[in-house]
């Protein structure tokens, strides 16, 4: 059963990649052109630290739910996918994905201030896709979750009276 999952386990690999390079690379990069910019006397730069904090401070419960996800296929591997481990696997999911929901609730506000300014009302549709995605992950885990939960409870009752 163990080659199974290892598709899974490599698309869980390869989802984090690109944020480690981003927050290895990119957002360093951005950090300092906007302390640049706060240096020459530019306000919106402590917007944009601001939103570069959520984003590194958001990295945290990603990189958690993504463990999860691949303790989760390790279960699944050893045939326990029906246990009391893969519920509480996904209800972490859930609170990580609505963490992330949550900050990215709290940056809307900044990411409106750099809207306003450039004249792109746009930006903050755009800004509303991580924490909308994020919301969608929560509800998925939290249907799994209760839908694991749910066959844990009949498969134990089964088990009781046979």
């Amino acid at each position: 059963m163990k080659r199974s999952t290892i598709f899974l386990k490599i698309a869980v690999f390869l989802i984090g990649t690109p944020v480690l390079a981003a927050c290895i690379f990119l957002l360093p990069n951005l950090a300092a052109l906007a302390f640049e910019e706060a240096k020459n006397g530019a306000q919106l730069a402590y917007v944009v630290f601001g939103i570069l904090i959520v984003m590194y401070v958001s990295t945290v419960p990603f990189y958690f739910a993504l463990f999860q996800a691949f303790k989760l296929l390790s279960y699944i591997d050893k045939n326990q996918a029906f246990s009391e481990l893969s519920v509480s696997a996904l209800k972490k999911i859930k609170y990580c994905a609505l963490t992330i929901s949550g900050l990215y609730v709290l940056a809307l506000p900044l990411v409106f201030i750099i809207a306003e300014w450039d004249d792109a009302p746009g930006l903050v549709l755009i800004g509303m896709v991580i924490p909308g995605a994020s919301l969608v992950i929560a509800v998925f885990a939290a249907v799994l979750q209760r839908l694991l939960q749910e066959a844990i409870n009949i498969k134990s009752e089964n088990d009781l009276t046979v």
